[in-house]
């Protein structure tokens, strides 16, 4: 890893904001589309670079703001990646987010999230936090391979339940999910059935497949060559050279889950997944009105 000191920290606009303390990623996930050129990266993925400047930053940015809202963070890069257990960034980032009462969307992979679920509920109590988890494959061998550096499926269930139990809701990435490799009923299935489990508020899922691009299909195909080959070939006939790579079954998968959702009470067109992570809870935001904006 290399450190920088960033200018600033937070993106997007009143309402809403996200950041990103790290910039490349330790988890080796083979379908990475943060690897895509178009981020433009001057350095090696695995070489991380870190914002050691952000608590501060951060800090600027909110003790000027009246207007309270969520802000979000693991969107390109885990906050919760192998450094941070030395670096503790992530964690003095929402030591400042509930010291000024903002709320927290977090997404990861990662059981490291744990650490700092009594700030988490904190934050929740103050505001709002929502924990979001990926999840692609039930498989714990499989898991191995598409995501090799990081906890697996079930342990992530763990951690949603632990999240559940302190009454901080929780929103599952059911992405990607790889053509001819884990776009099976039986994977979506036990998949859903545990995020019932837990008590998930939603599930996003933009269709049964990835997306593939410069920089990322490389890397792909690579991984496929080593851990199923001929797969890339399969894929190279199938879709060419293009973005989108839907499974083959995609029709039949997406009934499945919108069935599984509606009959769960569980949250899963992408709109009503984003407002309700990217939205203070009613009782704050109305506090937050009434307070008004510098």
């Amino acid at each position: 890893m290399h450190f920088v000191d960033a200018r600033g920290i937070l993106t997007g606009s009143k309402g809403h904001y996200g950041m990103n303390i790290y910039r490349g990623c330790s988890h080796g996930c083979i379908y990475c589309d943060s690897r895509s050129r178009c981020y433009q990266f001057t350095h090696p993925f695995e070489d991380i670079e870190v914002k050691r400047n952000a608590p501060e930053l951060l800090e600027q940015a909110l003790k000027s703001k009246r207007q309270k809202c969520m802000i979000g963070t693991g969107s390109m890069s885990d906050p919760y990646m192998h450094c941070e257990e030395q670096l503790g960034l992530t964690r003095k980032c929402l030591e400042v987010i509930c010291r000024y009462g903002f709320g927290a969307a977090i997404q990861t992979k990662s059981d490291r999230i744990l650490r700092d679920i009594d700030l988490l509920a904190e934050i929740n109590e103050k505001a709002g936090c929502v924990v979001q988890m990926t999840l692609t494959t039930w498989d714990d061998s499989l898991c191995g391979i598409l995501e090799p550096n990081v906890c697996n499926t079930r342990r992530r269930i763990e951690v949603l339940e632990a999240m559940r139990r302190r009454n901080i809701p929780t929103v599952v990435w059911l992405s990607p999910v790889l053509p001819f490799i884990n776009d099976t009923a039986d994977n979506i299935q036990a998949i859903l059935e545990a995020c019932a489990g837990v008590q998930v508020k939603g599930i996003v899922c933009f269709g049964m497949g990835l997306t593939l691009r410069e920089g990322d299909r490389e890397y792909y195909y690579e991984a496929l060559d080593r851990h199923f080959p001929g797969l890339k070939e399969r894929y190279i006939r199938t879709y060419g050279n293009a973005y989108e790579i839907p499974s083959p079954d995609n029709a039949r998968l997406m009934k499945l889950f919108g069935d599984f959702c509606l009959s769960r009470g569980i949250l899963y067109k992408p709109d009503d997944c984003f407002r309700f992570m990217n939205q203070l809870p009613e009782r704050f935001r109305q506090i937050s009105f009434l307070d008004g904006e510098t």
